[in-house]
């Protein structure tokens, strides 16, 4: 008896390691199948795409095996030139559209129209480094010749057009995909495209769109309230996906810790522990709890952080190389990127910086093996893909510029790049593969990575999206109320002396949205056309009983960099401090001030000396209706403040550039992080 029962459970568990093994077919259900050209296939009343027109339903085709087994069939099958140029990210372009700036045209890549030919080269020269470029890193491939010929498979859309134009672009491209080779779809990437942004430059965000239109990024993190976030990405998730748009290169795990950094419009503020819940709800808003058909695959950037650059500088520009670390708190940057790699982070991109006082090899992060590999992977045990910055190869080689364009693909390789960003060109990636030098594991991983996150999205059986459908989704009226709430829950009241707001019903106001035009005239006065309160608005400070004044310092935009000193008075960030001074001494004002860095005001203002400031309201990319809704008091002000303002010049030029404004002791701020009152 014993021995039956003995021999039964052995054949039970022979049998179910049997099944185990067998290749799973993990769903039965048919799913839409997307084509334009591919034949399809029929098995048991189910259908399947022919991706590579052979007759013969293969593994990668067949939709109810697992997403496992069909990349590693579709990597078996694919040459070395297939994999190379699967693991290049370039800028795709459309011919007509100018929405972009000049500096679009000076970073290389794919434009969409036609074949590459030398009168499409773009300036020979590194705009960052001011350094001429190599020949191969000029080149620009036309979309048919990239995909057919550079077996290019992603792609960053940075055009700002209407949501029927780019959805039509997005067919057109996956149609051409779907008639080459394998047929492996593309996956288009973009940046921010829902933020009212104050430098909307390449590779930053693309700025005002037909998108649902937020706050900025720093808006976003002062309403605190996480409900809200995860409800805009997944606002964004749904707009993103209607237009085919299916990789999101955002958001900004970095910290606000340098308040010089040009780039702190894109961050969520300088506290790493809200951060990180900034960074949970929308990675999981935009991805959901694991990648589907219906996720946008999210780019956390720019590992381990890029906020503390020396006095400020960008890693963009030679002059701004260097990330360093005097608080001692490297670590502390870890913390919003331990959160997204918790709640799934598709993949995450290192920066240009090269650490300094810290452990690691002086050598910028892309090229760096021990926070890449050592830390990235093995001690945070990220399994994602790693997604370089744009051009660190033959633009942004810090620490690297001794080595040949081989070298650095080899060095980057070993680093653990997977993805490589800046370059439409697979030359040289592919003669550094072709060397020997380099371990083709390496590769293969690296494909596989890039494969299993085309299955997860859906992207195989159907990349195609309704055009029609497109427009009626983006930007949709809900969609936007909600965007105008978190408008409005954006904005903190900072001091309100003598409770001069809100504005008291019938008073007269004179309200001034100020940018600075020649001469120091006013900017754009709010007229009683656009008064739905019960203020009455007039046209000149000597009429008013009250000024309002909402200032919008403009700082140089990054790419405008010339390695000068950046500072954060407002007279250096084109504010006629003299214009402000005397428009605020006629009478009882209220100062609004739009934050894109942590500005220094004590030209205009200061606690111990109010004069007639009575009221002082910090925003972050909003609307002036937001602002008037707040002031009137139709709305109640909850924001709180992101980060720490300074109180001078003199203390930005003391501070530690890795330690948060709180923490930089009590004569550093002038407003604190999470500083913020409401109406009683």
């Amino acid at each position: 008896m014993y021995k039956k029962t003995f021999l039964l459970f052995t054949v039970t568990i022979v049998v179910l390691i049997s099944t185990f093994a067998q290749p799973k077919k993990t769903q039965v259900k048919q799913p839409v199948l997307g084509y334009r050209s591919t034949k399809i296939l029929e098995e048991k009343g189910l259908q399947f795409k022919d991706l590579n027109r052979n007759g013969i339903l293969d593994k990668y085709e067949d939709w109810r095996l697992s997403n496992n087994e069909r990349a590693l069939d579709l990597l078996s099958k694919m040459s070395m030139e297939d994999k190379v140029g699967f693991m290049l990210i370039s800028t795709a372009r459309l011919k007509s559209d100018q929405s972009n700036n000049p500096t679009s045209a000076m970073i290389n890549n794919a434009t969409v129209s036609s074949d590459f030919n030398e009168e499409d080269q773009v300036q020979k020269f590194n705009m960052f480094t001011r350094q001429p470029l190599p020949v191969a890193m000029m080149m620009s491939a036309g979309t048919t010749k990239g995909v057919t010929k550079f077996h290019l498979r992603h792609f960053i859309f940075r055009a700002n057009v209407s949501a029927k134009l780019t959805a039509e672009w997005s067919n057109k491209l996956q149609a051409l995909c779907e008639s080459d080779g394998l047929g492996i779809p593309a996956i288009i990437a973009s940046n921010p495209r829902n933020h009212i942004t104050k430098d909307a430059s390449i590779g930053l965000s693309v700025g005002k769109t037909v998108f649902s239109t937020w706050p900025g990024e720093l808006g976003l993190s002062a309403m605190r309230d996480l409900k809200l976030v995860r409800e805009f990405a997944d606002i964004a998730r749904q707009e993103w996906q209607a237009v085919g748009l299916r990789k999101g290169y955002m958001y900004m795990a970095d910290l606000s810790t340098e308040p010089r950094w040009q780039r702190i419009e894109g961050t969520f503020g300088e506290d790493a522990n809200w951060t990180a819940k900034m960074i949970t709800e929308i990675v999981l808003g935009f991805q959901g709890t694991k990648l589907s058909n219906q996720s946008i695959a999210m780019t956390t950037k720019h590992f381990p952080g890029g906020g503390a650059g020396v006095g400020g500088q960008d890693p963009h520009f030679s002059w701004g190389k260097f990330e360093h670390f005097p608080g001692k708190m490297f670590q502390n940057n870890l913390i919003p990127f331990k959160a997204a790699i918790k709640a799934g982070t598709s993949a995450i991109m290192p920066y240009y910086s090269i650490p300094q006082e810290t452990k690691y090899e002086q050598i910028a992060y892309a090229y760096n093996k021990a926070v890449i590999k050592d830390l990235l992977r093995d001690s945070l045990k990220f399994t994602g893909i790693i997604n370089s910055d744009t051009g660190p190869i033959e633009m942004m080689p810090w620490g690297a510029e001794n080595l040949t364009i081989v070298e650095r693909y080899q060095k980057t390789l070993e680093a653990g790049v997977n993805l490589y960003s800046g370059t439409a060109d697979p030359t040289k990636l592919l003669e550094t593969v072709q060397s020997g030098k380099v371990d083709i594991k390496l590769v293969d991983n690296s494909v596989y990575r890039l494969l299993m996150e085309k299955f997860q999205l859906g992207l195989f059986e159907n990349p195609y999206v309704d055009e029609a459908a497109a427009e009626k989704i983006v930007g949709n009226a809900n969609f936007q109320a909600k965007a105008d709430l978190a408008m409005r829950k954006s904005i903190v009241l900072l001091r309100n002396e003598s409770k001069t707001l809100p504005i008291k019903p019938r008073t007269k106001v004179y309200l001034e949205s100020y940018f600075q035009k020649t001469g120091g005239k006013a900017s754009n006065i709010y007229s009683n056309e656009k008064n739905t309160s019960n203020v009455e608005f007039v046209k000149t400070p000597e009429e008013a009983e009250l000024i309002v004044v909402w200032i919008n310092p403009g700082a140089k935009s990054l790419f405008q960099s010339d390695g000068s000193p950046l500072l954060l008075s407002l007279s250096k960030n084109a504010v006629d401090i003299n214009y402000i001074n005397q428009l605020s001494a006629k009478k009882t004002t209220v100062l609004a001030i739009n934050y894109t860095n942590p500005w220094v005001i004590d030209e205009i203002y200061n606690d111990a000396d109010k004069k007639n400031i009575k009221g002082v309201i910090a925003t972050f990319g909003t609307t002036l209706d937001a602002l008037v809704d707040v002031l009137t008091g139709k709305f109640n002000p909850s924001g709180k403040m992101p980060f720490t303002t300074p109180i001078s010049e003199a203390v930005v030029e003391k501070q530690l550039s890795d330690v948060p404004g709180f923490l930089k002791g009590s004569n550093y701020g002038l407003f604190k992080f999470n500083e913020g009152i409401r109406y009683q």
